[in-house]
């Protein structure tokens, strides 16, 4: 009877909108992986392996959704240095892929700890915003969050992986802005940053790391080398007009002149095959997730809670823009997925854990009278 009333419980408090728009952005993923997987003509291999880590992923979200919140509290700092060991050994003996070496494959089964190195972020972010006590305006607090941050950073940069090491310190600043630091803080964090870039541009790189940036602002200077791919994706989005071409019969993904299509450049492939219509119902998905996201924060009892779900929200926020910046020729393409539509099993998995935290936080408030429409 109590496991019952518990489960009751549960179902009540659930964030069934939260939980519906990413299950619909995720199955709007698995539709468009469907449609680049037709250009191969063979089993649907890719559309199956997605099809198998989403069912993963929901059951693991309900499984987190009922670990209590103060238990991811007082785990927090176990996490963070639990993944710091990760992408520490990864280092060592992980697998190379595309020059990256960020990879564990164990009994037939790959996982990137950079993924997790998100969970572990938030978590211990959000722990120290609470054990700082509102305490914002120290420089103990600038300095502790920036050295976690920074750890963290430093590793996957060993890898390398710029996209996601892009994705910790937008965490970072946008938290910082969030619990309003000093200003003079902000300042000397783009100083550090401008200093680096320009130690960086003038002594650090080598030419061709130059080109690469030059690239990125001018790829028409370069259409078949370094600015192919960026190229191709904007024909394939502007080729999509209002309708699109319809689903599988995109010119530039399905005779794969649009390379890396189920991941980089999986919103160009919807760009394409289903239109300005598509990518609004798409963008209008995000809109709904954040909305959520970001009512569920303002309601929240205690700071580790509401930061936590700030800090969900600010990830899959700037992985968003990373990826659509990328595919639009807005920013640099660093290889950084779509949350929960672009192919890969270790993203689509973390992003369901970043809800389930959410929910918990849900469940936790809802107990308590809480509700968040």
């Amino acid at each position: 009877m109590r496991i019952f009333r518990s489960l009751l419980i549960s179902l009540r408090s659930f964030d069934w909108i939260l939980f519906g728009v990413v299950t619909a952005l995720s199955i709007f993923g698995i539709t468009a992986i469907y449609s680049v997987d037709l250009s191969g003509g063979g089993t649907l291999h890719l559309v199956t392996t997605q099809a198998i880590a989403f069912v993963i992923a929901i059951f693991v979200c309900f499984v987190g959704t009922n670990i209590h919140i103060r238990v991811y509290q007082s785990a927090a700092r176990f996490i963070y240095i639990f993944v710091l060991f990760l992408l520490l050994a990864v280092l060592f003996f992980g697998t190379t892929i595309s020059g990256m070496k960020g990879w564990f494959h164990v009994g037939g089964i790959s996982f990137q700890p950079a993924e997790f190195a998100k969970v572990s972020l938030v978590l211990v972010l959000a722990w120290l915003i609470d054990r700082y006590g509102r305490r914002f305006r120290s420089w103990q607090f600038f300095v502790a969050t920036g050295l976690a941050t920074l750890f963290v950073i430093g590793l996957i940069m060993l890898q390398p992986d710029l996209g996601s090491a892009f994705i910790m310190a937008g965490l970072w600043f946008g938290l910082l802005l969030v619990t309003k630091i000093k200003k003079r803080y902000i300042v000397l964090l783009f100083g550090v940053c401008i200093g680096i870039f320009l130690l960086g541009w003038f002594v650090l790189f080598a030419q061709y790391q130059r080109n690469r940036i030059l690239i990125f602002l001018y790829p028409s200077n370069d259409p078949l080398g370094a600015g192919y791919n960026v190229t191709q994706s904007i024909i394939a989005i502007g080729s999509g007009g209002l309708f699109g071409q319809g689903l599988g019969f995109g010119t530039q993904s399905q005779l794969h002149f649009l390379p890396a299509a189920q991941t980089d450049f999986i919103f160009s492939v919807i760009g394409e095959e289903l239109g300005f219509v598509g990518i609004v119902l798409l963008l209008s998905l995000y809109v709904v997730l954040y909305w959520r996201l970001f009512a569920i924060a303002r309601r929240c009892r205690d700071d580790f809670s509401a930061y936590l779900v700030v800090g969900v929200a600010l990830v899959l926020f700037v992985q968003m823009s990373t990826n659509i910046g990328g595919a639009t020729g807005l920013l640099p393409v660093t290889g950084v997925p779509l949350p929960f539509v672009s192919y890969g099993g270790s993203s689509l998995l973390i992003s369901f854990v970043l809800i389930s935290l959410v929910e918990s936080v849900v469940l936790n408030e809802g107990k308590m009278g809480a509700h968040y429409y």
